[in-house]
């Protein structure tokens, strides 16, 4: 199955699993378990959610137990919340700041989700192998990170 096939599929199933479900951190655990079973050598796929001005915090996620606090200026997640931009690190052992809340993480791909101007959360996803996500990957998640946005964050 080619990338564009699998988070297009991806993409539909979340759709799907949102469509008559208001409950944002229900949908959000749902998310984060189909894009952890869905996705070949990762290690951590979840949200960080923006609880207090300039912090994100540990939303539902699948993986082993994460950092539960990270402020917009510090890590690949603080960057991407504070930026409002995606950030795609091959080794994070090289992202100036990096806070290594799973040491076997090496690669990561963090999505801002963005509502009216304000960072609500990120999407993280972590693996084990350097190099891990591409170009590919980040469209594909960026897309469910559009749809995120059109789910009740208030």
């Amino acid at each position: 199955m080619s990338t564009d096939t699998l988070y297009r599929d991806m993409l539909n199933q979340i759709k799907a699993l949102c469509a008559d479900e208001p409950d944002l951190i229900a949908n959000l655990a749902n998310i984060s378990a189909l894009i952890y079973d869905q996705l070949d050598d990762i290690n951590w796929a979840g949200f960080y959610l923006t609880r207090a001005p300039q912090m994100l915090v540990l939303g539902p996620f699948q993986g082993k137990v994460a950092c539960v606090r990270i402020p917009f200026s510090q890590g690949v997640c603080g960057a991407a919340a504070r930026t409002q931009e995606a950030q795609l690190v091959a080794d994070v052992h090289q992202f100036s700041g990096h806070i290594a809340c799973d040491s076997a993480s090496n690669s990561e791909v963090v999505i801002p989700i963005v509502v009216d101007g304000n960072t609500v959360a990120v999407l993280d996803i972590d693996s084990p192998s350097v190099n891990r996500f591409d170009k590919a990957d980040q469209q594909g998640l960026q897309a469910i990170g559009d749809y995120l946005q059109s789910l009740d964050w208030s």
